[in-house]
């Protein structure tokens, strides 16, 4: 605009100079003819004012070009902005159009409450009403039954009835007593029976004994059968001065590792052997030192017990269960490798009857072996004549008898005697073996398991 205004300046200038020069020469020389052409001078300030003309509305377009772009820069975010503000009105025209038929479908489950209270309402003011009717009723049955008893006549009691029920009485009494001597005799008689039968079991063993020995059997598994513990065994029950197990025996001053007799509660008198260890005695269960004693043995052998309580043995599932039923035991396991290093570990344990096909529980307390037997699980014992269905292949492939726990593990201290020292890993996982859980597996040379009560004091 400003080089606008000063060429519209300029213009009347150069007209007026021009116009100036026209008179001051016509003054001054005669007329002469005007020129057909303007005068170079009035051309170059004519051009030059033109070129700056030029120039400015040069700028004025470029600044105009510029604020055409910030107008269509706001007006592309004006859009922008209008397109997300209708996007948000329609969003929220959606919600509130779910908001209305959430609404609708509240206002309806609502009537269906009122309705259902209603219901409710007239529900309880009935049982209400019948409430109040009963007990009417019962105070009045409470009023007709004092009456009754208040006006029930007294009746004397006749000389007879008097007279028969002390003949009830005396009988009654009499068979009382009648009782109490049928209960005593059916007591002696089970401890009669048995007796019996421990003594058919023991010779129903040595019969297997000497049939296994005698001949050829069909089975190359089926054990030799050693049977012990019926030596020295006392089957009179009425010896109250017999100790209940080996801490017993300890605390009346037998300090000496050897072979006692016991009677834990509620069972017979049995010897076992007593391992004393510094300032105690651990019953001892199982013994194994040369591969002397077969222990592929059958379920009823492991019942009562095979070998020789100074050598090799097993004690029996039915003697260890009647004295850790006495209390809360610890299980001691002593292990000895071919190198002559010496092992132990210690849980705290129960043990089932035969029901429960004498199902172990461990919780390790302490030792220096890592431990190789599942803890807080039940271990189901099996032999290859009695297996349960968990474990129907663990004691045919492993051999002996074991606690086995679903699938069969590579642990077991009554597996086959390896002498000398297996060479390779299946003849080692079949024999005396210990794996523990972070994979190491131990050969294993001698083992004992043995058995002591928690509080001393409890087994006296």
């Amino acid at each position: 605009m400003h080089i606008i205004k000063l060429f519209l300046f300029i213009i009347p200038l150069v007209i007026s100079s021009k116009i100036d020069r026209d008179d001051s020469s016509y003054d001054s020389v005669s007329p002469e003819p005007k020129p057909r052409f303007a005068m170079l001078d009035d051309v170059k300030i004519l051009a030059n004012g033109l070129l700056q003309l030029g120039h400015g509305l040069k700028d004025f377009v470029h600044k105009t070009k510029g604020q055409i772009n910030d107008i269509f820069q706001k007006l592309n975010i004006f859009d922008q902005s209008f397109y997300d503000l209708s996007l948000q009105t329609n969003e929220i025209k959606e919600e509130e159009k779910e908001l209305r038929r959430t609404t609708s479908k509240l206002q309806v489950k609502n009537e269906e409450v009122k309705n259902m209270s209603r219901e409710l309402n007239s529900k309880l003011e009935s049982l209400l009403e019948e409430k109040i009717l009963l007990q009417q009723k019962v105070i009045y049955l409470e009023k007709q039954l004092t009456s009754l008893i208040k006006n029930q006549p007294e009746i004397q009691e006749h000389p007879e009835v008097t007279s028969l029920k002390t003949f009830v009485e005396q009988q009654d009494n009499s068979i009382k007593d009648l009782l109490q001597t049928v209960e005593e005799q059916y007591r002696q008689l089970n401890q009669q029976h048995s007796q019996i039968k421990e003594i058919e079991n023991q010779l129903r063993r040595t019969s297997f004994q000497e049939s296994t020995e005698n001949s050829l059997s069909s089975k190359p598994r089926a054990p030799r059968t050693t049977p012990f513990l019926r030596f020295n065994e006392t089957q009179n029950v009425e010896h109250d001065d017999i100790p209940a197990n080996c801490t017993t025996v300890y605390n009346r001053g037998e300090h000496t590792s050897g072979i006692y007799p016991i009677r834990p509660s509620n069972s017979q008198v049995f010897n076992v052997y007593c391992d004393v260890k510094s300032d105690s005695s651990w019953t001892l269960i199982q013994h194994r030192t040369d591969g002397s004693q077969n222990f592929n043995e059958t379920w009823e052998n492991y019942r009562y017990g095979f070998g020789t309580l100074n050598g090799e043995f097993w004690l029996g599932l039915e003697k260890i269960y009647s004295i850790v039923r006495q209390s809360n035991y610890i299980l001691r396991i002593e292990l000895e490798d071919w190198n002559d290093n010496k092992h132990y570990i210690e849980y705290s344990f129960n043990l089932g009857n035969h029901e429960t096909n004498y199902t172990l529980h461990l919780v390790e307390i302490s030792g220096n072996v890592p431990s190789a037997l599942p803890e807080h699980k039940d271990l189901v014992f099996s032999t290859w004549d009695h297996m349960a269905k968990e474990h129907v292949n663990c004691p045919e492939s492993y051999s002996g008898g074991w606690w086995w726990h679903n699938v069969c593990g590579e642990n077991n201290l009554n597996g086959k005697y390896n002498k000398p020292r297996a060479k390779t890993k299946p003849e080692r996982r079949r024999g005396l073996c210990w794996k523990s859980q972070n994979g190491s597996l131990y050969s294993v040379k001698s083992t004992k398991m043995l058995i002591h009560p928690k509080d001393s004091e409890s087994s006296e």
